[in-house]
């Protein structure tokens, strides 16, 4: 229950960049009616520029500030029958990991290092990869949030192979059992 004594059912998507956490969002949007927020969205309408830009003005640690403050007021207006996609290294900090599962059901979207570089070889708009290795990144990153991801999730979606009709299905049938067992 949230701080109002209402039942909260919320679903969080986690997982690197490139493993669909936007389309997977939209996709339950649709299906559920539930409202969406993008924590990446956020940051940049409260910034005001988008994320390469925050990056290039305050660095990665200005835009985890900027995240972690999105994610506490997030938690501070305790939504309820929303699901929230947030950016890829939302789970770096410990008191996000503890928020993010205080907001609800946590879902981590699993994808490995190649099918990742796959999807984001071609998108400027990632400014942890531009480097003249993307592939070795992609690897090292994951290899350290790989702990991360699993300490907050409640459930893990390998993602090859499955379409979003398929994604949304497991998470919603999941999802229906744990928000069941919760008012139990």
């Amino acid at each position: 229950m949230n701080q109002t004594g209402t039942e909260v059912q919320n679903i969080i998507l986690i997982g690197f960049m490139g493993c669909g956490k936007s389309t997977i969002g939209r996709e339950l949007k649709r299906v559920l009616g539930f409202a969406l927020v993008d924590t990446d969205a956020e940051i940049e309408a409260r910034a005001g520029c988008k994320i390469t830009e925050i990056f290039a003005k305050l660095g990665e640690v200005g835009f985890r500030d900027l995240e972690a403050t999105v994610l506490a007021d997030l938690l501070e207006k305790h939504p309820s029958s929303t699901v929230i996609s947030t950016g890829g290294g939302a789970i770096l900090r410990e008191e996000n990991r503890e928020i993010l599962r205080k907001l609800g059901y946590v879902v981590w979207l699993r994808a490995n290092p190649e099918t990742i570089y796959q999807r984001t070889k071609k998108n400027r708009e990632r400014p942890i990869l531009q480097t003249d290795n993307p592939r070795a990144v992609i690897a090292d990153l994951l290899e350290k949030r790989t702990p991360l991801y699993r300490e907050c999730a409640h459930l893990v979606i390998d993602v090859a192979g499955l379409n979003r009709t398929e994604i949304a299905a497991g998470i919603l049938e999941s999802a229906h059992y744990y928000f069941s067992q919760q008012q139990s």
